[in-house]
């Protein structure tokens, strides 16, 4: 009798501890792993004479080594337009491009104390992100113009197709929507980002003082796949 007596404490010992560990551990869990989709608007400052927005998609697969360092991974398809064919230079351009970049994120939350401050709690989501691209360019004859308007003879020299390198730099926000047990499962992603190309093939053009420069402005969406751990506070 004293010997079951005694193994009913033991259990109930065991159980309760456990509750508590479960329960300890609520607002501190998260995914370590992210599925992404989402578009951007899409401008490129390069050497045609004028602009036009473009949009694009993409695809991303992420890695959270905590619940504010990330590392993403992610795949863009879309255009790049410019220029007028009847500006002075000529020169216009479509470009139907392929990106794959890789980024490292780092949000405020990872670096600041937000527990007990509504304003602190608000500004752990905001991130600084940069990281190396790689773009293909594909431009049709028929998407480029290298003619100038004013001097028939001069012809604006580049290439149609091109693999070309480039940096990322990011700033952005996550919104992150929690489920039952304070867990991020869903986040809405919203950015602006500046791409430095280092060589300048992205319009077509090789013209100019400066390489070219891409801006984007960005939405998405990611869903949490698995992997859930534990951080070192409360992620909510």
């Amino acid at each position: 009798m004293t010997n079951l007596f005694s193994k009913k404490i033991f259990f109930t010992l065991i159980f309760s501890v456990a509750a508590i560990v479960s329960k300890a551990q609520i607002g501190f869990d998260y995914a370590q792993y992210d599925l992404g989709l989402g578009g951007a608007y899409n401008k490129l400052y390069g050497d045609a004479e004028s602009t036009k927005g473009t949009v694009s998609a993409h695809a991303s697969f992420i890695y959270n080594e905590t619940p504010y360092v990330n590392y993403v991974f992610e795949v863009q398809a879309g255009s790049l337009e410019g220029g007028n064919r009847l500006a002075a230079s000529g020169r216009y351009f479509k470009n139907n491009f392929t990106a794959l970049v890789f980024r490292g994120q780092l949000q405020a939350g990872e670096i600041i104390d937000y527990s007990g401050s509504t304003l602190m709690n608000a500004v752990k989501n905001l991130y600084l992100s940069t990281g190396v691209g790689y773009i293909l360019n594909n431009i049709k004859d028929e998407n480029i113009n290298r003619v100038s308007n004013t001097t028939p003879q001069y012809v604006t020299g580049g290439l149609n197709k091109s693999n070309e390198l480039y940096i990322p730099a990011r700033i952005g926000y996550e919104f992150k929507f929690y489920n039952q047990y304070n867990q991020p499962s869903f986040k809405v992603d919203v950015g602006y980002q500046v791409n430095f190309d280092l060589t300048d093939n992205m319009d077509g053009f090789t013209a100019g003082a400066r390489n070219d420069t891409w801006v984007q402005f960005s939405i998405g969406v990611k869903f949490a796949l698995g992997g859930v751990t534990s951080y070192r506070k409360s992620v909510q």
